[in-house]
């Protein structure tokens, strides 16, 4: 060993030591009297922080589906059609793929191909709305639903 390679590891050795030394635990141990927080700089550091996480749960989810190119989203080349239930678990669903249209039972355990068949001329491309958009049931049960409350306060 070079005398260089001993005078560092000398040197090491004492900054290790004086840093463990009791004399440095002391005035660290001793504690800096600090001025309380206010409660709005609180609250503005809480809600920052919050806006933090929330636009970083955003960002994740706006790379997350551009580098999956939407494959997740349901867009692209399959397309649910329609579907009754056959059973208490069980389904007949019929999926447009390419075109064409597989009809498929499906059960909690596996998924069978009962039929192809080629896209009927008249089949509508866009999927069809429902008959009534669950927006507009819950008005009518809370209108029912408050209008039957008046009568009952007024008898």
């Amino acid at each position: 060993m070079g005398k260089l390679v001993k005078v560092r590891l000398a040197l090491r050795g004492a900054l290790c030591f004086a840093a463990s030394s009791p004399l440095w635990a002391a005035t660290a141990a001793t504690p800096v009297p600090t001025a309380a927080p206010s409660p709005f700089a609180s609250l503005v550091q809480v809600i920052l922080g919050l806006a933090v996480v929330l636009g970083a749960i955003v960002g994740v989810a706006w790379l997350f589906k551009r580098l999956s190119g939407g494959a997740l989203g349901g867009a692209g080349r399959v397309r649910v059609v329609g579907g009754t239930m056959v059973g208490q678990k069980e389904r007949v669903v019929i999926v447009e793929l390419e075109g064409e249209w597989l009809v498929l039972g499906v059960t909690p355990q596996q998924v069978n191909l009962l039929n192809k068949m080629p896209r009927p001329e008249g089949a509508e491309l866009e999927r069809a709305e429902p008959a009534e958009p669950f927006a507009r049931w819950l008005k009518a049960a809370l209108d029912k639903s408050r209008e039957a409350q008046r009568r009952r306060q007024d008898k």
